[in-house]
């Protein structure tokens, strides 16, 4: 059975904190979006705007929450913003969701974004009761597929042409598993 938080919970371990996106985020996230690579490897739209943010954090988030399809997490590193990570696509019924994440450019290669998703995955697996908890990654992104290996998730195959990108062409994904034993 899935437990659904009635807030989005703090998890914290050493200097990294997991917490609920406040508004003071919004221009974080705005700017943290402006990286070529966030568009190119996310679904988050190249011409990312302040406006976007804005609805994201406002409105996408707190609905998105109280219909229980999706917990959004800001994640910090010694007080430091460094993207957010999320528990989305849910199915309550299969006992599923899949994560997702981007990393501020400079917040990447530290080990950060591993121990992030392995926190929000032992949330997941522990905490909500997901019996699986899936990652699709652009087969071209080395450094996310690297990042949910350290994480412990498991390599389980290629899905072809499983997203259409921003510019209309074909992407094919990389899915990684973690599942509760």
């Amino acid at each position: 059975m899935i437990w659904w938080p009635i807030e989005v919970p703090t998890i914290a371990s050493g200097l990294l904190v997991l917490r609920p996106v406040v508004e003071s985020d919004i221009e974080l996230i705005y700017r943290g979006c402006q990286d070529p690579l966030i568009p190119k490897f996310t679904t988050i739209p190249p011409n990312y705007t302040m406006d976007m943010a804005k609805h994201y954090v406002t409105e996408r988030i707190p609905q998105n929450f109280a219909k229980q399809t999706e917990i959004i997490f800001a994640v910090e590193h010694d007080g430091n913003f460094c993207g957010t990570f999320s528990l989305h696509t849910i199915d309550q019924h299969n006992h599923r969701a899949e994560v997702g994440y981007w990393l501020e450019k400079t917040m990447r290669g530290k080990g950060i974004g591993a121990k992030a998703v392995e926190l929000i995955t032992e949330f997941g697996l522990m905490t909500v009761g997901f019996k699986r908890i899936e990652a699709m990654v652009n087969v071209e992104n080395e450094a996310s597929r690297k990042l949910l290996l350290n994480a412990g998730y498991e390599f389980e195959g290629i899905l072809r042409q499983r997203v259409t990108n921003h510019d209309g062409q074909q992407i094919d994904m990389a899915v990684f598993a973690a599942t509760r034993n």
